[in-house]
């Protein structure tokens, strides 16, 4: 099955394998702990960047967002010294909640996989169309999310493939479908609603026609 192309989070390329990791990503998410006053404004920052690119494109000057944020532009230059730090801070954001979320599905011992599998999709799902504008705008300036974030697209990788892999081998969802295969359905089903103007239900009703697609016959 061929990668769906999209802009959304899912989208990273439709989260295929990454080649050539970048050292990037690690450093990121293993920066020294910030004072709290620090991280409010690193929070701020990073809210007021993905209102605005959502709105009015990438293009926007860097001195825009600062302002939206509430904070002088040394403040935003110490956080992210480059648009593209603050490009991929914005993206590791969305994929180290989904890792989160993802891993709290995986713990839960007493959920059912086929349950387990299908309450991450559909998150994942929501997640992306709720920033599928964010997405785009990024993508349409040619940010490649694959190499920036290498390891955090590898590491959500993973955890879908545990999610199904267990829902194989319950039973609940068909053997010849692959992790990669199930987002390129999800990413392109986004993607897809997106651009016709559906609204959260409607998306939803879609990914569920896609995961009923993957179950086994005797699990629909």
């Amino acid at each position: 099955m061929s990668e769906v192309r999209t802009g959304v989070p899912g989208s990273l390329d439709a989260l295929g394998p990454s080649e050539g990791a970048s050292s990037s990503d690690s450093a990121s998410l293993a920066a020294k702990p910030m004072r709290a006053d620090a991280q409010r404004n690193h929070e701020k920052i990073l809210e007021a960047a993905e209102e605005i690119f959502a709105l009015d494109g990438v293009m926007v000057p860097i001195d825009i967002v600062a302002e939206r944020a509430g904070v002088g532009i040394g403040t935003l230059y110490r956080h992210f010294p480059t648009k593209e730090s603050l490009y991929e801070a914005i993206v590791l954001t969305r994929l180290k909640a989904l890792l989160r979320i993802a891993d709290d599905v995986i713990a839960d011992s007493n959920a059912d996989p086929g349950a387990a599998l299908d309450a991450f999709l559909r998150e994942f799902a929501r997640q992306a169309s709720e920033k599928r504008d964010l997405f785009e705008a990024l993508d349409q300036a040619g940010i490649d999310f694959k190499s920036s974030c290498a390891e955090s697209v590898d590491e959500l990788m993973a955890r879908v493939n545990t999610l199904r892999e267990r829902a194989v081998e319950s039973g609940d969802i068909r053997d010849d479908v692959g992790t990669q295969d199930i987002l390129n359905l999800i990413s392109g089903t986004c993607h897809a609603a997106g651009h016709s103007g559906a609204d959260d239900q409607e998306v939803q009703r879609l990914v569920g026609i896609v995961i009923a697609g993957i179950q086994r016959p005797s699990a629909v």
